[in-house]
């Protein structure tokens, strides 16, 4: 196999220097003969969804040498989203997608790689990959580190997000500190993505529906020997993928992004993935924006119901069949598109032949959902005339229209000491501003408040609304993403404490019921408020950060 990329760095008398330093890397005459294949490896010792990974590249590069290439290993950042919440450390989240996919972009450059193998896991660092893949254009796969097995509490399946609500349960006198105790003791068991369906799994789905990943990759338990075999065979496929040149921009197109969007619909997935979907597809060269999401919002019933939505987890997902039992469900139906092509060299339609649900008490039919609508919803209205999202699947059905007063927030950090401090009432709309990605900056991630309203049993009495984000793990009437945000001058700056905010889910509207002669005065005496970082990284972003409607992608 010659006309390489690698060839640029190994042929001809001039690169003797360049072969010199990597025998340097004790690599052999024959093993530089060989494609060069990068194994995009996210391992680090902070996150639990990431620390298995070395075993999971080992395989890849296992799967890599059987096939005839030689593997090289980098690395990349990561950022616990859990470690990092409700503190200055979430505003660097999101922003560290966008790193990832630089970084990827300069190595694989840099070294001029054949191929590129890609072990993410967690929230960011999937979409990020994701997006330098698209960029890069090489022949590319993805394997992620699978999900974590639910913990177990008094006989209870639990994960991550009852921590976080058990908070607010100590704070309203429902659980005392000993119970939580135990319960953090036990939630998170060993290695993997948090173990419901939050962004972290969520993604790895969806890359799996967006045809990047091979079956199961989105659900294989991470502790499972199934996750090391598959890890195997997408070493060997990405040999596969370079021989027959079939790149991510062939598997990228308008139908995949249009699978994925269905899988999430379907699954009731992260309100996360409507931002890092245009993100992706901006890379892709794909156009998609909001009305794709809300169109097929209408269209894909919601079928499956996983934590922080229902009691099941992705081991039970897995079980029953996985995402390619749900896209067989779907295509039946003619909801997704089975000409896709897909990184095992075949159509979406051919990878899920004979596939089907094996739980039904997990995945619905089509003729059975949990609604005739998907599980995301695209709000607009004068308070987000560029939309806002809500995971309508975790909503309680006495909270898909609320009506209430405005209780006005500048940060997460001062709504929280409200929701504890137990000033927040019954049939309120706390309203988190400044925290979108300029104004953040860094677009947080709110488990926090959303977990506190929760534990203290007001999910199904009070609305929150942001132009920041709300978790995977969010259950509630919970809002984000709302566009324009605070910082670039959005109707969410002008909100006052008191006003009457109309939400409806159903009609998929949130207005602001103020009179327009009140806004314009109060827009006149707006002013954009300081920088809350002013050096840095962070500074850099909130200068070149676009809105959350357009993926908060780069302008």
């Amino acid at each position: 196999m010659r006309n390489l990329k690698s060839d640029q760095t190994k042929l001809g008398l001039e690169k003797a220097p360049h072969r010199s330093l990597f025998k340097a890397l004790g690599l052999t005459d024959e093993e530089l003969r060989r494609p060069i294949v990068g194994i995009v490896n996210a391992k680090n010792e902070v996150i639990p969804g990431h620390i298995h990974l070395d075993k999971i590249a080992e395989a890849v590069k296992a799967g890599v040498r059987m096939n005839g290439g030689t593997p090289m290993e980098f690395g990349v950042i990561g950022v616990c989203d859990g470690i990092a919440m409700n503190h200055l450390g979430m505003k660097y989240s999101l922003g560290s997608r966008e790193l990832i996919a630089d970084s990827v972009e300069v190595m694989a450059i840099a070294h001029a790689f054949d191929a590129l193998v890609f072990i993410p896991n967690c929230d960011k660092i999937v979409p990020g990959m994701l997006m330098a893949a698209a960029r890069l254009n090489l022949p590319s796969i993805f394997i992620s580190g699978g999900p974590m097995l639910a913990g177990r509490f008094r006989g209870q399946a639990v994960g991550l997000s009852q921590v976080f609500e058990a908070v607010g349960s100590v704070a309203g006198g429902r659980m005392t500190a000993e119970e939580l105790h135990e319960l953090e003791e036990s939630a998170c068991p060993g290695c993997g993505s948090c173990a419901g369906l939050f962004t972290a799994n969520s993604m790895n789905c969806l890359t799996e529906a967006l045809g990047m990943g091979l079956p199961g990759n989105g659900t294989i338990p991470a502790v499972h020997a199934a996750r090391i075999r598959l890890a195997k065979q997408a070493g060997w496929q990405i040999m596969e993928l370079l021989r027959q040149d079939l790149k991510p921009r062939d598997i990228m197109t308008p139908a995949a992004f249009h699978n994925a969007l269905a899988i999430d619909m379907a699954l009731g997935g992260s309100s996360n993935t409507i931002l890092h979907l245009p993100a992706i597809a901006h890379e892709a060269g794909v156009p998609l924006d909001l009305e794709l999401a809300d169109q097929l919002s209408k269209q894909v019933p919601h079928l499956c119901k996983l934590a922080p939505s229902g009691s099941h987890f992705m081991e039970d997902l897995d079980e029953a069949g996985g995402v390619a039992a749900v896209m067989a469900e779907l295509l039946q139906h003619g909801l997704i598109k089975g000409e896709a092509l897909t990184v095992t060299g075949k159509t979406v339609a051919e990878n899920i032949a004979g596939r089907r649900i094996l739980r039904s008490d997990v995945v619905r039919p089509v003729t059975d959902p949990y609604s005739a609508s998907g599980g995301l919803a695209i709000l607009r209205g004068n308070l987000a005339p560029e939309g806002a999202v809500v995971k309508k699947a975790a909503v309680a059905p006495e909270m898909m229209t609320h009506r209430g007063p405005a209780r006005v927030f500048d940060s997460e950090e001062t709504a929280v000491a409200a929701i504890l401090g137990g000033k927040i009432q019954k049939g309120d709309v706390i309203v988190i501003r400044y925290e979108g990605p300029k104004g953040g900056p860094g677009m947080r991630e709110m488990l926090t408040p959303t977990s506190a309203v929760a534990g203290m049993g007001l999910d199904k009495d009070v609305a929150l609304i942001t132009d920041g984000r709300f978790s995977g793990a969010t259950r509630g009437a919970s809002i984000g993403h709302v566009a324009p945000e605070a910082a670039e001058g959005g109707l969410i700056a002008l909100v006052q404490e008191g006003d009457s905010i109309l939400i409806d889910i159903v009609g998929q509207t949130i207005t602001l019921e103020v009179d327009e002669s009140e806004i314009n005065r109060r827009r006149a005496a707006w002013t954009p408020p300081e920088p809350k970082i002013k050096s840095g990284y962070m500074a850099r972003y909130a200068q070149m950060v676009s809105s959350a409607s357009k993926g908060a992608v780069f302008k």
